[in-house]
């Protein structure tokens, strides 16, 4: 019988058969009582990026699944850019060994509003990071809205072509082909900036294998830094991975390629995909720096009328700064978001995205900083759960049909009875609900005592 390690490390495997065998072996040693697993603490992540996008521990959805219980979290979620690919491995995986969890798409828009505004992607006008939440189900195959999907895929692949083309131009002795070195890094090929990089970093080792000399010497001329400081940078990958990302991908790198209405898909097409598969619109905040997010009630108000429900923040960057100065402006400035969210009964979603080494597992729900919104974070988390347990059991989900009929435009009752379904629904009670005759024309009362019993 493999031992745990064995186990963990299978649930990072490209085959899915492996995945799920490994996270089944697992729930059994939990049900013999082999392993142990603490309670759910007062904590959420709701952001983590699986390998179908980037992670840096190259977990997969099962892993961070298991991860996620055996770390106690209350509610875990993933995100992926551009593609749901992890979604039902994740939201199966929930079941399996009793975990609330919740899938969603991320992905960045064009806002006509704001198009001669700076709004969270920096440097580039109009662009917006934004998101889906509570995703449960893929789009019906030949559908519009499934075309809309995978045209998000199929965006960001040409995006990385063309930024790939131009790097591999100024690179000259390092180069990759995005199909042979690049997509084969992720396990269904949406490769994104941060498999570009590692690509690079690896291609350029191999180019000058048993030279470091040569290889320091290479990048410190193409990146005019002192050859010092690149061979400090080559013993540690994380900051050499920012630096090549900086130096080649981002705004001013010579692989830049800066946004048009081609190569990204404006927000109310974006917003029709997700609702087109009962999935919630979300706004993405970063730190309200920049002209877009200086005035959030306005946003947030403009974004409202496109159908956004609810929004994303990533706490650990608003608060957990060294420098005295800017922490006060982003501390604040988090207030004001979450005030602006409140005002209009946005749920809010957390997380701290795991997509690069050095970020922490879960925000820190003991920060003093953070003391005055656990409780919206944790309603949030338990209204995507609620959202997405009635979802998948019988698509009676925030956006359904039965949920507008039961408490039509009353957002905050809306929001306050999915959390409290969130709050009494064990994963494990999915298919005891589903199977239950005639519960689409059970009133929302009667719902909760099923729950409750």
């Amino acid at each position: 019988m493999p031992d745990i390690a064995q186990l963990e490390n299978e649930l990072n495997s490209f085959d899915p058969t492996e995945r799920g065998d490994a996270l089944c072996s697992i729930a059994a040693k939990i049900d013999a009582g082999e392993i142990s697993t603490p309670g759910a603490k007062n904590e959420v992540n709701l952001h983590f990026h699986t390998f179908f996008s980037y992670n840096a521990n190259g977990w997969s959805p099962s892993r961070i699944a298991w991860e996620a219980k055996k770390y106690g979290l209350a509610v875990a979620g993933i995100v992926d850019f551009d593609v749901l690919d992890g979604m039902e491995e994740f939201l199966a995986a929930g079941e399996i060994i009793d975990l609330m969890t919740t899938a969603a798409i991320e992905s960045r828009v064009f806002i006509k509003e704001y198009s001669d505004k700076v709004i969270n992607s920096p440097k580039e006008p109009g662009i917006s990071y934004f998101m889906g939440g509570g995703c449960f189900k893929l789009p019906e195959e030949g559908s519009h809205t499934a075309r809309l999907l995978q045209n998000m895929r199929v965006l960001a692949g040409r995006r990385n072509i063309q930024m790939i083309e131009r790097v591999n131009s100024y690179l000259s002795k390092v180069q990759l082909d995005y199909e042979a070195d690049v997509t084969p890094l992720t396990p269904s090929g949406n490769a994104t900036e941060r498999h570009i990089i590692a690509a690079y970093d690896s291609k350029a080792r191999k180019v000058f294998e048993g030279d470091n000399d040569a290889l320091a010497e290479f990048w410190a001329g193409k990146f005019d830094m002192p050859k010092e400081d690149i061979e400090s940078l080559l013993l540690d990958t994380p900051k050499l991975h920012e630096v090549l990302r900086s130096k080649l991908m981002k705004y001013g790198g010579v692989g830049y390629v800066a946004p048009t209405t081609d190569t990204f898909p404006p927000i109310e097409q974006v917003i029709e995909m997700i609702q087109g598969m009962d999935g919630l619109p979300m706004a993405a905040w970063l730190d309200g720096t920049s002209e877009g997010e200086s005035d959030m009630a306005k946003m947030l108000s403009l974004l409202e009328k496109k159908g956004v429900v609810a929004m994303n923040i990533i706490p650990d960057r608003n608060w957990n700064i060294k420098d005295p100065a800017e922490k006060s402006i982003k501390v604040d400035n988090l207030a004001r978001a979450i005030r602006a969210a409140r005002k209009i009964h946005f749920p809010i979603c957390v997380g701290t995205e795991m997509n690069k080494l050095g970020l922490p597992f879960v925000d820190d729900f003991s920060a003093p900083e953070l003391a005055p919104y656990i409780n919206d974070f944790m309603e949030g988390a338990y209204f995507l759960w609620g959202h997405t347990f009635l979802a998948r059991a019988a698509e009676m989900g925030f956006a359904s049909e039965w949920a507008h009929f039961h408490f039509g435009d009353d957002r905050p009752s809306k929001n306050e009875y999915y959390a409290r379904v969130g709050r009494l629904a064990s994963p494990k009670k999915i298919q005891m609900v589903a199977s239950r005759a005639n519960l689409r024309t059970a009133a929302p009362p009667e719902v909760l005592r099923l729950l409750q019993g």
